[in-house]
This record gives C-alpha cells, structure tokens and sequence, in this order.
C-alpha cells in the first residue's frame, strides 16, 4: 500500500512518461494483462493509455489490471492511467518513506 506521499512522488515521477500500452475497442485480453505485467517488472512506473470507444470506464479497466498484476493505481486522469510495482529483480525507484 502506498503512502500519500509515495503517490505525490509517483505522479511527478509519471508526468514525464509516455503511456506504452493502449487499450482500444477490444477491451482488456489477456495479452494486456501479460504486457503490463512484462513492462512493470522492467520499468516499475507504467503509463496506459484507454481509447475513447473502449467497452469499459477506465476507473473499472484499472481496478481489474491492478488486481490481475498485483500492481498499484497511482493515478487517473481522464483516460490516463499510471500504475506501479516495485520490479523483484532489479528495483530502481526509490520511494520516500
């Protein structure tokens, strides 16, 4: 569980970022799943990105990607997503305490 302030850190953090993954018109599949899971082990701090004609409200698409990578929402806004897993091999953010 992250603290405010790990969460303040984690969107300055995020603000310079471009988002990598895309959810469209297909919704959330499986590959989504293993895709963000592969980007949060290598990069922690991801960015998603969910299409205007997508099936579902992005609060809920973040709700069910967060739950499924073991990951955290940092933030929402708009149709922006940011999540966060510390990486088990090779951590580079260091958050404050």
């Amino acid at each position: 569980m992250l603290t405010g302030r790990q969460r303040r850190f984690l969107r300055a953090f995020g603000t310079g970022i471009d988002p990598v993954i895309q959810i469209g018109k297909s919704g959330v599949t499986e590959a989504v799943y293993r895709q963000l899971d592969e980007v949060l082990e290598s990069r922690e701090l991801v960015k998603v990105r969910v299409i205007s004609n997508a099936p579902v409200e992005p609060q809920n698409i973040a709700d069910d990607l967060a739950d499924a990578t073991r990951s955290e929402v940092v933030q929402i806004i708009g149709r922006n997503l940011l999540f966060y897993r510390r990486s088990e091999k090779k951590p580079f953010i260091e958050l404050p305490r």
